[in-house]
């Protein structure tokens, strides 16, 4: 017997329904390998590498040495740092470090998407040109093959591209930990398994390789908190989908404190949010108008925070139901147990495939333990992000982890899924 809950109740338990096995079954596709493709090693593209900084003096130096020794020709790129708004020494510890420096100072277009669009246009200005342009944060540290594989995938006729986003410090404590342990699934089970069935990625913020005849014709105009996914969205509505670059490795400092963690989720789910208010209906009304699975998967991907405030709130109502059947339960009619029971065992199948496919150190196994927490922690920052959802201000993320590149070693064979952590050189 139906109830007035139900009006609510079904609609929200079909949505249920589609976005978990449609989850799950994407998933599956980034588990056995990447699918075959043509690797061109001829250096032919021109790169301008773009690094935003503001009061990253701590760890601008490492990065420009480690871009300053990639295995590319140095007369096919350029290293150009943007000094953006700082107040520290970051503009002369990059020009000291061997970076072309340009310092911006604004008191309005506060944020790196603001910083990234006034570079750009710098970069449109000069006597050089560049074939395209790759993005990187103050923290990272970068594989010496990245400008290779971007090379390639340039040449293969790629245009908008993603790296791997792999982690710098993933056994600094149990909170880089599995920080780490977050980007790996996601690389696997979401951004590779995309890629393996023909879908969009998204890009990263970090690691990211943009034609420069894509800039230049639709400009970069993305300056929300979540830059990287608003200029995803405004290019596949352009036609122009994200790749991924499997190989292309980005090693990003991840936060080693609870703090810094949540202020800088609670960005990424206020961005998201900002995003899919703006892009959702239109992707929508395009997927369905020239049934393009590309741009509706893209849809599905915004939709994402407001089905993990959904779910829970289901989450929550299951726990009433049992004292008080307020609404038809159709879970378990339309789907039945059993396959309940499979899609819940490889939810826990998942982390431990990918785990075991990049072969973690011991201590991430550890780490693997606490990965719930950070999980479920996603539910009150999601939630408080969707509250803030209109705020703009830029909360930046401090880094202070200055590993230099010859303090690492970047596993050779980083490549067709061998091992992916770096490794410290004991003094």
């Amino acid at each position: 017997m139906y109830t007035y809950f139900d009006i609510i109740m079904i609609p929200l338990q079909l949505m249920i329904i589609f976005f978990t096995i449609y989850y799950f079954f994407i998933s599956w596709f980034g588990l056995f390998g990447k699918k075959k493709e043509v690797k061109i090693y001829e250096e032919k593209k021109t790169f301008a590498l773009v690094v935003c900084a503001h009061n990253e003096d701590k760890v601008i130096a490492p990065l420009v040495d480690n871009l300053r020794r990639l295995n590319y020709s140095s007369d096919l790129y350029d290293i150009f740092v943007v000094a953006d708004n700082c107040v520290d020494n970051t503009a002369e510890v990059a020009r000291k470090a061997g970076a072309l420096v340009h310092e911006r100072f604004s008191e309005t277009g506060k944020g790196k998407g603001f910083a990234m669009d006034w570079m750009f246009d710098r970069l449109f200005k000069m006597e050089r040109q560049y074939d395209a342009v790759c993005v990187f944060d103050a923290d990272n540290l970068v594989h010496p093959n990245f400008l290779k594989e971007m090379n390639s995938r340039l040449c293969n006729g790629e245009r908008l591209i993603q790296g791997y986003l792999d982690a710098k410090n993933p056994t600094d404590n149990w909170l880089s930990g599995v920080f780490s342990i977050s980007f790996w699934i996601v690389n696997h089970v979401w951004h590779l398994a995309k890629y393996n069935i023909g879908l969009s990625s998204c890009l990263g913020g970090t690691g990211m390789c943009i034609d420069t005849q894509i800039l230049k014709k639709y400009g970069w105009g993305a300056t929300c908190l979540t830059e990287d996914m608003e200029f995803t969205m405004k290019a596949i509505m352009e036609g122009i989908k994200t790749t991924w670059a499997h190989d292309a490795i980005i090693y990003d400092e991840k936060p080693i404190t609870f703090k810094a963690s949540w202020d800088q989720r609670k960005r990424w789910a206020q961005g998201h949010f900002d995003v899919a208010n703006r892009y959702l209906g239109p992707m929508l009304k395009k997927a369905i108008k020239e049934r393009n699975i590309v741009v509706l998967d893209c849809a599905v991907n915004l939709f994402q925070p407001y089905f993990l405030l959904i779910s829970t709130f289901f989450v929550l109502c299951g726990m009433i139901y049992p004292f008080y059947p307020f609404y038809t339960n159709i879970i378990y009619q339309i789907i039945p147990l059993e396959i309940w029971t499979i899609v819940g065992f490889g939810q826990y199948i998942f982390p431990v495939a990918v785990l075991w496919k990049i072969r973690a150190s011991f201590k991430s196994w550890c780490y693997l333990l606490l990965y719930p927490i950070f999980v479920y922690s996603w539910i009150p920052i999601t939630a408080i992000g969707w509250f803030h959802r209109n705020d703009h201000e830029w909360s930046h993320t401090a880094h202070t982890r200055g590993i230099s590149f010859d303090d690492v070693i970047i596993p050779e064979d980083a490549v067709n899924d061998g091992p992916r952590q770096v490794g410290f050189i004991k003094k």
